[in-house]
C-alpha cells in the first residue's frame, strides 16, 4: 500500500501536524482507526491549499472528541444527534465525524444514518475524487485506501459519481459536481454528465432551504458566474427558477463587482436576479431567503424600475439622494453594475462615494441657539440644510446659519 506520510509531514508541519498526530495516538489508545477522508486528501494530491481538515474515526468520534478536550485542553462543539464534533485551539480546527453508512429513504430527502466502517463511508460519498482516505494511525500513519479510483480520475481531471442513482439520491450533488468541475478546472466524466442531464428535474424535490444553501456555496466560489454558466448549459438553473441565467452579461458584471472591490453573496444573488423575467417573489418563495435577503433583491428590481428618473439631465443631486436613500447599499451597488447609462452609474456612484454621506455643518445644539425648536423642526432644518448643500446652494457654516435664519422667518 502506498504511503503518504512525507506528504502528510509537509502539507501540515506545524500545529496542525501536530494536533493530527494527537488524535491519532488518542484514538489508537482507545483502539480506533482514524483517517483524513474527502476533501482534504482531494486536496493534499492536488498541492491546493487546505483549509477544512475532516477526520474519520471508525468509532465513537464525539467520544474520543471529549476526551481529548477533557486532557489537552480542545474547546469542543459536539452533535451527538450526528456523531460529530468540532475541536478547536490555538487557530486549528478539526472536524471529526463517526464512520458511517447512508440509505436514502426517498429522493431528495436526508438520508438515514447508522455507523459504518470506513469502507461504508467512502462508499456514501459524491464522487470518486472525494472517495479516498488516509489513515493516519500511528501504526499505518500515511497509508491511502482508494477503492473507488480516485486517484486515477485527479490524474484524469473528471468528476465521476459512484453510481447511476447517485444525483436521485441526492439532487443538491449536481450543484456540488458544478462546483468542482469549474474550481478544479477539471470536467464531468461523460456518462456523469448524461445522468445529470437525465436527472436535473430531481432538483424540483429538493427544500428551498438545501437548494439556497448549495447556491449561497456557488455564490462563494472564486469565480462563481463560470459555475452559472455551466449551471445554466447543464438546464440547472432554470429548476431553481426558471428567470435564471448564467450568460455573458451576468458574466462581466460579477468581474466587474471584484474588481471594484463590492462583491459579496448578496450583490451576486440581486445580479443573478436582476433581468425583469426572473420575479423575485416567486425566487423569494422558492429558495426560502432571509428577511434581509429579499429586501435586497426587491429593493433591487424596485431601484431598477426608478432607473429611467435617475436619467433625467434635470435632476437634482438632493432629489437622486432622497430617491436613493430609500433602497439598501448592495441594491444601490447591484445597480451600478447593471445599468448601461452613463448619467445613471454616475450619479450611482456619487451617490455612494459623496452624497449618502453629506450633512449640514451646524448640529442640533447649534440650531436651537439659532431659535429653531425642539423636536420635529429641527429634523425639518437638518434635512433643508442637507439638501441645500448637496445642490451647492451652501458651503459655509455663514450661508447655512442665513438659511436657517429665512426658514425661521417663513415658519
Amino acid at each position: 500500500m502506498t504511503s503518504l506520510s512525507s506528504l502528510i509531514e509537509k502539507q501540515f508541519a506545524g500545529e496542525r501536524l501536530g494536533a493530527i498526530r494527537e488524535v491519532a495516538e488518542r484514538a489508537a489508545g482507545q483502539g480506533l482507526r482514524v483517517y483524513l477522508v474527502g476533501g482534504v486528501v482531494r486536496d493534499l494530491l492536488l498541492g491546493r491549499q487546505i483549509v477544512d481538515i475532516d477526520i474519520v474515526v471508525e468509532g465513537d468520534a464525539l467520544a474520543l472528541a471529549r476526551a481529548l478536550a477533557e486532557t489537552k485542553g480542545w474547546q469542543i462543539t459536539g452533535h451527538q444527534r450526528f456523531g460529530t464534533a468540532k475541536l478547536r485551539r490555538d487557530g486549528t480546527t478539526l472536524d471529526l465525524a463517526t464512520a458511517r453508512l447512508e440509505t436514502y429513504s426517498k429522493p431528495g430527502t436526508l438520508p438515514d444514518v447508522r455507523p459504518g466502517a470506513i469502507a461504508d463511508d467512502l462508499r456514501r460519498r459524491d464522487f470518486t475524487i472525494n472517495t479516498m482516505a488516509i489513515e493516519v494511525t500511528p501504526t499505518h500513519f500515511g497509508d491511502i485506501i482508494d477503492t473507488h479510483g480516485g486517484q486515477a480520475d485527479l490524474r484524469q481531471k473528471l468528476v465521476r459519481i459512484l453510481h447511476p442513482q447517485s444525483f436521485i439520491d441526492d439532487p443538491t450533488r449536481i450543484f456540488r459536481a458544478i462546483r468542482y468541475e469549474q474550481r478544479l478546472g477539471f470536467r464531468l466524466e461523460a456518462e456523469t454528465e448524461k445522468l445529470l442531464r437525465r436527472d436535473v428535474s430531481w432538483l424540483g424535490q429538493v427544500s428551498g432551504d438545501r437548494l439556497r444553501h448549495e447556491l449561497e456555496l456557488v455564490l462563494k466560489e472564486e469565480a462563481p458566474e463560470t459555475a452559472l454558466r455551466r449551471a445554466g448549459d447543464l438546464g440547472v438553473l432554470r429548476e431553481v427558477h426558471p428567470g435564471l441565467a448564467g450568460n455573458g452579461w451576468l458574466t462581466e458584471r460579477f468581474e466587474s463587482a471584484r474588481r471594484n472591490g463590492s462583491a459579496s453573496t448578496g450583490l451576486y444573488l440581486a445580479l443573478l436576479a436582476y433581468p425583469p423575467q426572473a420575479d423575485v417573489e416567486s425566487l423569494i418563495a422558492r429558495l426560502r431567503l432571509r428577511r434581509e435577503v429579499a429586501r435586497v433583491l426587491r429593493d433591487t428590481q424596485a431601484l431598477r424600475r426608478d432607473l429611467q428618473g435617475l436619467a433625467h439631465p434635470e435632476m437634482r443631486p438632493s432629489a437622486a439622494y432622497a430617491l436613493l436613500q430609500r433602497y439598501s447599499m448592495i441594491a444601490v451597488r447591484a445597480c451600478l453594475l447593471a445599468s448601461d447609462d452613463c448619467l445613471v452609474k454616475e450619479r450611482l456612484t456619487k451617490y455612494l462615494d459623496e452624497w449618502r454621506y453629506v450633512k449640514s455643518l451646524l448640529t442640533g445644539d447649534a440650531l436651537g441657539k439659532l431659535g429653531v425648536p425642539k423636536g420635529e423642526g429641527v429634523g425639518q432644518v437638518l434635512e433643508e440644510l442637507r439638501r441645500a448643500r448637496l445642490d451647492g446652494e451652501v458651503e459655509t457654516v455663514e450661508q447655512e446659519m442665513a438659511l436657517v435664519r429665512k426658514w425661521l422667518e417663513t415658519h
